[in-house]
């Protein structure tokens, strides 16, 4: 039992070195191990902290681009929100400025800024403004520009305002073709002293350019009246009536009616033929109109220019247009013509329009609410 313990620790002695050397391996190949798992981690790690510097800077220059891009876009958006607010006011005031029939404004505020003081025609045409919004129910206007075509404006604003069509007999006949048949069919070569108002132009062209203004009185009469949307009228009107070269042209057409008509009118007297409306004797009884040459002369050429039409030319152009003109007359308020129709006669079909005037010169529209 000894020599068999004797033996085996013996055996246990002679294992001994062999089991350090491999418990010596084993540390070895452990710590070689962890060593190689740190190295890696270490590794890793730097590589991941190298990558994440490239990506901070990366992304650091982005977020600068980005923010350098927003800044300049909203710098850039204040710049045009600027530039468009200041092109908008320039439009709106340059429209505003070539309008020739404004926007409506308070009647008797419109009173009280162009009449003040106590003078006696300050105080006889307050009271005529307070006679027009409580007795008529005129609450407001639209102030047209003085100028010489004031009369003119104001009917014809109104006719295309309301979308007026054309008076029976223009949709009987051709207007492009009365330039063309009072210069050859009734041989009035004597047109070519006609003058186109404030351009006083005369000359053989003078029939081209009344044809001109002749097709543009049709072609804007015909599109607006068409039009049966309100607003879209309206517009179209505002439009129209801020380009002067085509307000020109339909003022000196609507001059070249009333010439053409009085002509007519004139060869009917001539003639014996059927009789005429008591206003063509009436304009032709003037010493300064005795016939359609003097008439134009004296008269017609200057409309536009130096002067206004007259009362008897009001009437022919309502007799012309188959409008009543019912002409509210301030500076003759508390008389029997405060409030005057141009022409008297006129028929039940035809269409009304008004005015209002402190002079019988210049005239502004008054805008009725009940």
């Amino acid at each position: 039992m000894q020599r068999r313990h004797d033996r085996k620790a013996s055996k246990n002695r002679d294992q001994s070195p062999e089991r350090e050397k491999r418990s010596r391996i084993n540390h070895s190949k452990r710590s070689v191990g962890r060593d190689e798992v740190q190295s890696w981690t270490t590794a890793t790690k730097q590589s991941l902290c190298l990558l994440w510097q490239k990506v901070k800077v990366q992304l650091m220059l982005s977020m600068s681009f980005l923010i350098a891009v927003f800044c300049y876009c909203r710098r850039l958006y204040s710049f045009l929100a600027q530039l468009l607010k200041r092109w908008s006011n320039y439009l709106q005031r340059k429209l505003i400025r070539n309008l020739s029939v404004l926007t409506e404004v308070d009647l008797l505020g419109y009173s009280a800024r162009e009449w003040k003081g106590e003078t006696k025609q300050a105080k006889h045409m307050r009271e005529a403004y307070e006679e027009l919004f409580w007795s008529c129910h005129i609450k407001y206007l639209r102030q047209v520009r003085r100028d010489n075509y004031c009369v003119l404006r104001a009917v014809l604003f109104q006719i295309f305002s309301q979308g007026i069509p054309f008076p029976s007999w223009m949709k009987e006949r051709d207007i492009l073709k009365l330039p063309e048949k009072l210069l050859y069919s009734q041989g009035c070569n004597w047109i070519q002293q006609y003058s186109f108002g404030p351009e006083r132009y005369t000359g053989p062209n003078a029939f081209g350019k009344l044809r001109k203004c002749m097709e543009t009185l049709k072609t804007n009469w015909t599109e607006i009246s068409a039009t049966k949307d309100h607003e879209e009228r309206g517009n179209m009107c505002n439009a129209l009536f801020s380009d002067e070269s085509k307000e020109h042209k339909l003022y000196e057409a609507i001059k070249f009616i009333m010439l053409y008509e009085v002509v007519e009118a004139y060869e009917q007297i001539k003639n014996r033929e059927e009789p005429i409306h008591n206003l063509f004797s009436l304009l032709l009884a003037r010493d300064s109109s005795s016939d359609p040459l003097s008439f134009m002369m004296n008269h017609l050429n200057s409309i536009g220019d130096s002067i206004c039409l007259d009362q008897v030319e009001l009437f022919l152009l309502g007799y012309l247009l188959e409008v009543k003109i019912r002409v509210y007359r301030l500076h003759r308020f508390n008389t029997e013509e405060f409030q005057v129709n141009y022409p008297d006669e006129y028929r039940r079909e035809w269409n009304e329009i008004s005015l209002l005037t402190e002079d019988d010169r210049y005239y502004h529209i008054p805008l009725f609410r009940t």
